[in-house]
């Protein structure tokens, strides 16, 4: 059961004791949930047996409520607020901010300081990238995982493991290579980045390829493929296949491939990623 907890992302305990949220009717959990009408069933008084009507019109009005201990420490720290900002609000703002960035340091720093992503609310560190500030290969990924939140960079755990050793495979090392993602902190559970949450990191990323500048990109998977790209449909329908992008005004040639992770699940696929990954190194010889 722990183990489950942790790869669904509960890491961190909120309270000294358990509450039994399913007690709490239709309220929804999170904040303070004495306040939203949720009630507290840990640590409380048994309550009495329920008296008939006329015992009840008869009995005099309590003048105090009955003692409880709250299931919630005094001492735990106040739950974190999510933006509030619609989507298209968020993106316009993500728009602004990173144009203004003229270094990678620069974006890195406006990256901690925006608040309209709400992947940010529950993760524990931002992502930004691993490798080269400008390197000729760019590489861009789904979204950090559990090691990767941990860290503060893309691709350390498992799957970027292998993703080192396909690339030492090509002869090619951290220095000569740059690892991001399409969104820069964890989503709960490690799920999919909802179409949303890259539209809003999709300003930053554009705005990182300009600076890293590189001249061939890789994308690793279906959800980078299709946000980076614009293919619709699965990823081996579009792997192996040149695509070009724009990027400060110049066309750069984007190859799609299969993510690592599916890699580790699927070892027979790993001579598909070798194909791709030869013509990759061909390009950038030339």
């Amino acid at each position: 059961m722990l183990a489950w907890y942790r790869d669904m992302g509960i890491d961190a305990a909120l309270a000294d004791e358990p509450a039994n949220w399913l007690e709490g009717g239709g309220a929804t959990p999170g904040g303070n949930f004495r306040l939203g009408g949720m009630k507290p069933t840990i640590g409380m008084e048994q309550a009495p047996a329920r008296a008939d009507p006329q015992s009840r019109r008869d009995a005099p009005m309590p003048t105090t409520r009955p003692a409880t201990r709250s299931p919630i420490s005094p001492a735990a720290p106040a739950a974190r607020q999510f933006p509030t900002a619609a989507p298209d609000a968020a993106t316009m703002a993500a728009r602004e901010i990173a144009r203004s960035a003229a270094t990678i340091d620069a974006l890195y720093h406006a990256l901690a300081g925006f608040q309209g992503c709400g992947l940010r609310a529950t993760a524990k560190n931002l992502c930004f990238y691993r490798g080269n500030p400008h390197a000729p290969l760019m590489i861009v990924g789904e979204a950090p995982g559990r090691e990767e939140d941990l860290e503060g960079k893309p691709f350390v755990g498992r799957a970027g493991q292998l993703l080192d050793k396909m690339l030492a495979a090509i002869n090619l090392g951290e220095a000569d290579v740059h690892i991001t993602n399409i969104v820069y902190w964890r989503p709960p559970g490690n799920r999919t980045p909802t179409p949303q949450e890259a539209q809003i990191c999709r300003p930053f990323l554009d705005r990182q390829m300009e600076l890293v500048a590189p001249k061939v990109v890789l994308t690793l998977g279906g959800p980078a493929t299709g946000a980076v790209l614009g293919v619709e449909g699965g990823i081996m329908k579009s792997r192996g296949r040149w695509r070009e992008i724009e990027i400060a005004g110049r066309a750069v040639r984007a190859m799609p491939t299969l993510h690592p992770a599916y890699l580790l699940r699927t070892p027979a696929a790993k001579r598909l990623t070798w194909r791709d990954l030869l013509a990759v190194r061909a390009a950038l010889a030339e």
